[in-house]
């Protein structure tokens, strides 16, 4: 199995928080977008990357407002944004040279969707080699009940419990609460 230990290094991934992705509604969206703002003034403080993952699709077209960052969170201009297309922000995309170039193999991740991009993305970096810790208070999704899916709560416990125990061969999961983690 692949794993990473000559890059030691931590970044935290900031994965769709886009207008058009963590909409009004979506649980604990001001809580969310808050902790991943607290994680990334952490990491800046350590001088820990962030990188910057956005979705474009025929939903999410470069350009419009939904397809721009919340208003929130600001990416400073020295910090990557990798252009993605698919749920894994792995896939036909620059992350992993971009992850690469500053030594990193361990992940602390963030986002939206959980059951969609940030379920995938900590799938393919465990696949690949990565450490990755979920931030169990930094992510959230939409309410897709109407299409069979269970409640956004429920989905996003679910996904907190099953991460927390995940591992691989000389690779971990987990998860932790924004407040817990340090750089």
């Amino acid at each position: 199995m692949t794993t990473l230990p000559q890059r030691p290094n931590t970044a935290v991934l900031v994965i769709d928080v886009q207008n058009g992705v963590v909409v009004p509604g979506s649980p604990h969206r001001e809580t969310v977008i808050a902790n991943i703002d607290t994680l990334i003034g952490k990491a800046r403080a350590g001088n820990v990357p962030v990188v910057w993952i956005q979705h474009q699709d025929e939903e999410l077209l470069p350009g419009t407002e939904d397809w721009e960052y919340v208003p929130e969170l600001r990416r400073l201009d020295t910090e990557p944004l990798v252009a993605k297309s698919y749920r894994d922000s792995f896939e036909a995309t620059e992350l992993e040279s971009v992850l690469a170039e500053r030594g990193v193999g361990r992940l602390v991740v963030t986002g939206a969707q959980t059951d969609f991009c940030v379920r995938s993305t900590l799938h393919g970096a465990l696949a690949r080699g990565y450490d990755a810790t979920l931030v169990a208070d930094a992510h959230t999704t939409q309410d897709l009940t109407a299409h069979g899916a269970p409640a956004p709560e429920q989905v996003i416990a679910h996904t907190n419990l099953y991460w927390s125990g995940q591992h691989a061969p000389g690779r971990r999961g987990g998860t932790m609460n924004t407040a817990d983690i340090t750089f």
